[in-house]
């Protein structure tokens, strides 16, 4: 469909320290392959996605989730002939930057910094992962990630100008990402809504006709499963939904791509990266699904008091280690009480506390701030 905007990987800008070419992969494939044997990225199992694990086994957590984003960013990619690889890449990175207890803790940490006139984003933290954090090569430091995935990740939700991030000025501000790259914020937001209703509803948070009650799409899906499995259960009745439901979503991402490329007039990967606007979009009624969909779980799912309770509590905790170790930089562990004797300490310990699991971060918690130190 959109070959023609296909990134070649040939034309890769290349690597920040060169290394020579691999006979059986491309190089984007060894991307792929780093970051899956990244540490960061083995971390993510342990991390909350939306719903704390205390309830159930099945929730998903940020590994799984990734994985989901994955799988509808590479069956996106496939269909529109662009390059799988490079989307898979970049797809199993985009959350590798996510601190534990999900938002939550993004914001706790982001909160702290401002103190500092600093900040916190996940999408600027991963990308400090990948490039000095991840120590697995004795020829240079990080995962040295070609430079078409380390753009999409510092871009992963949206762009920026010049000037605007003076650390990032090597990633062509003013610039879209390619193509790929643009798929992975859509094939996210599919991921994490379908997701939060199927967790949600395995918590009794919801019904499928809570759903159909505020998603006019869903409301058309279920009453075809009502129709078509009169005698199934609640759940495989929700799930022949939900299923529905990414199938759709998906679909319209793809068309709404291809016909956003259409209206662009792009005719290669340089064009996409020159247009004013994203070329990656759903099409108009997926849009609106998409959106109701986000206003029903922000109403139903997000705000309750199951989870803003937990919400507190994590964020309270995390602003607890920060003044901790703001006050004892020496009981940080090494190599993080080295660099806070040479770097200004509180983004030290934003670094250490981000790479934190919800569990390590737990039990710091206790023996530490939580047990008066």
């Amino acid at each position: 469909m959109l070959a023609r905007l296909r990134f070649p990987v040939e034309r890769s800008r290349g690597r920040r320290y060169p290394e020579p070419s691999h006979p059986y992969r491309d190089a984007f494939q060894r991307d792929r392959d780093r970051v899956v044997h990244a540490r960061a990225f083995r971390r993510l199992e342990a991390k909350t996605q939306v719903f704390a694990p205390g309830l159930s086994d099945h929730f998903r957590n940020r590994l799984t989730h990734t994985i989901e984003v994955a799988q509808i960013a590479r069956t996106v990619a496939h269909v529109l002939g662009l390059d799988e690889n490079l989307t898979e890449a970049l797809a199993l990175a985009h959350d590798i930057g996510h601190p534990p207890f999900g938002h939550a803790g993004e914001a706790a940490l982001n909160r702290q910094m401002r103190q500092f006139g600093d900040g916190f984003d996940h999408n600027l933290h991963a990308l400090r992962i990948v490039e000095s954090f991840e120590q697995r090569y004795a020829r240079f430091p990080g995962l040295n990630l070609t430079f078409e995935v380390r753009e999409g990740i510092v871009k992963h939700s949206k762009d920026f100008g010049p000037g605007e991030w003076p650390e990032l000025e090597e990633y062509l501000p003013g610039q879209r990402p390619v193509l790929e790259a643009q798929l992975i914020d859509l094939a996210d937001e599919i991921a994490y809504n379908t997701a939060d209703l199927d967790d949600a509803f395995s918590a009794g948070m919801l019904t499928a006709e809570d759903v159909a009650a505020s998603v006019p799409r869903y409301r058309a899906i279920t009453d075809a499963v009502e129709t078509q499995f009169p005698g199934a259960t609640d759940r495989e009745r929700f799930n022949e939904g939900l299923r529905r439901l990414i199938d759709e979503l998906v679909s319209g991402l793809i068309e709404g791509t291809v016909e956003s490329a259409r209206r662009a007039g792009v005719g290669d990967a340089e064009a996409v990266r020159a247009c004013p606007r994203r070329i990656a979009a759903y099409g108009e009624e997926t849009a609106g699904t998409s959106a109701a969909l986000k206003r029903f779980l922000h109403a139903r799912v997000y705000s309750t008091p199951e989870l803003g309770e937990g919400r507190e509590r994590s964020m309270a905790m995390i602003a607890a280690l920060f003044r901790f170790f703001l006050d004892r930089p020496d009981r940080l562990p090494q190599p993080y009480s080295d660099r806070a004797a040479a770097e200004p300490a509180h983004r030290v310990i934003c670094d250490y506390l981000a790479g934190m699991t919800d569990a390590f971060c737990q039990r710091t918690f206790e023996q530490t701030a939580g047990a008066g130190g």
